[in-house]
């Protein structure tokens, strides 16, 4: 598979990552062990060498998942986990569960190391941002980690541009986490300019939309309340109808390249920017194998004038986060 560079620092990965939060939680679904430990080997038996992880899925299980599955290929791929939550305590006036308090950094560091079978994390994330600690201080305490060979790059999480500046004035960040495909493009405003000019990666979750833009989900789909979306305003009833209209243009496009809505999805996003790397989840062997697939579809100047084109027709209907999971976003 093809490679990219996150950051300055040379931070090689596949073109195409695995996200493995919903492997063990995510949209309501049950998942097997075993099967989610075939899955990420077969990953990288297919050339995937970039796969995303926190110490917060699953209140850690995630991390030892991924850590048991990629435990025979230490060394030949790259592994992010993530900072910034307190899973165990209530901070007082800290209503919103974050801490990136320096010696909670190091704690979870410490930990993330043995839960991943690993000597050095070669990608650490902060979360979210914590607004009760300077960021030059996490940057800062992730500097100290590198120095020390626990850490080997330093990443953001869905943070603006002000907080970018001055954590890669104190440590260069390799990477930005971010929401970002063809149904949220806020990043294009302020983000993506900046990342360009610090030359810094950008790292898309959700970049099919939770689902979404993969053509599976029609106006009379219904989600319970073990699915997440089921509380995500754009998937409400309403919303959901008039949005469709952005996986109609995805399916034009698919018949014309002969692709799925999916892949169309994912090298739109590829063609965007060489230093942009989207990592979609999955649970199951056939939507990885044909997410992957994007990796190997060319979308030309013509393909992505007739895409963006019929986007700027179509204003997205609803918020991408329910109220409560906005407030941990908002910049």
């Amino acid at each position: 598979m093809k490679k990219r560079i996150l950051g300055r620092g040379g931070l090689e990965v596949s073109v195409i990552g695995l996200g493995c939060m919903g492997m063990t939680t995510g949209d309501g679904q049950r998942t097997d062990k075993t099967e989610m430990i075939k899955l990420i080997r077969a990953a990288v038996e297919k050339g995937v060498t970039f796969f995303d992880t926190a110490e917060f899925y699953g209140k850690r299980a995630n991390e030892e998942l991924v850590g048991e599955a990629l435990g025979p290929f230490k060394g030949k791929v790259v592994i992010a986990t993530k900072f910034g939550f307190d899973l165990d305590n209530e901070i007082p006036d800290n209503p919103t569960g974050l801490d990136s308090r320096p010696e909670h950094i190091r704690e979870v560091a410490e930990a993330s190391l043995k839960r991943l079978r690993v000597e050095a994390i070669d990608l650490f994330y902060q979360h979210r941002y914590d607004r009760n600690v300077p960021i030059e201080d996490v940057a800062g305490t992730v500097r100290d980690l590198i120095k020390e060979g626990k850490v080997k790059h330093f990443g953001l999480s869905e943070v603006g541009v002000e907080v970018i500046r001055r954590a890669h004035s104190v440590q260069p960040v390799a990477a930005l986490q971010n929401e970002y495909s063809l149904w949220w493009r806020e990043p294009e405003e302020a983000i993506i300019p900046v990342l360009e000019e610090l030359g810094i990666g950008l790292v898309c979750y959700s970049p099919l939309g939770k689902g979404f833009l993969t053509g599976t989900i029609d106006a009379s789909t219904t989600f319970d309340g073990s699915d997440f979306r089921s509380s995500v305003p754009r998937f409400a009833p309403d919303a959901l109808k008039a949005n469709l209209a952005f996986v109609e243009v995805l399916k034009d496009s698919a018949a014309r390249k002969g692709a799925t809505p999916a892949q169309i999805a994912l090298a739109w996003i590829l063609a965007k920017k060489p230093w942009i790397v989207p990592i979609p989840g999955t649970t199951k062997l056939s939507r990885f194998e044909e997410n992957i697939g994007a990796a190997e579809l060319e979308l030309n100047a013509e393909d992505l004038g007739l895409i963006d084109g019929a986007l700027a027709k179509l204003k997205v209907v609803g918020h991408r986060y329910s109220e409560t999971s906005q407030r941990m976003v908002n910049r």
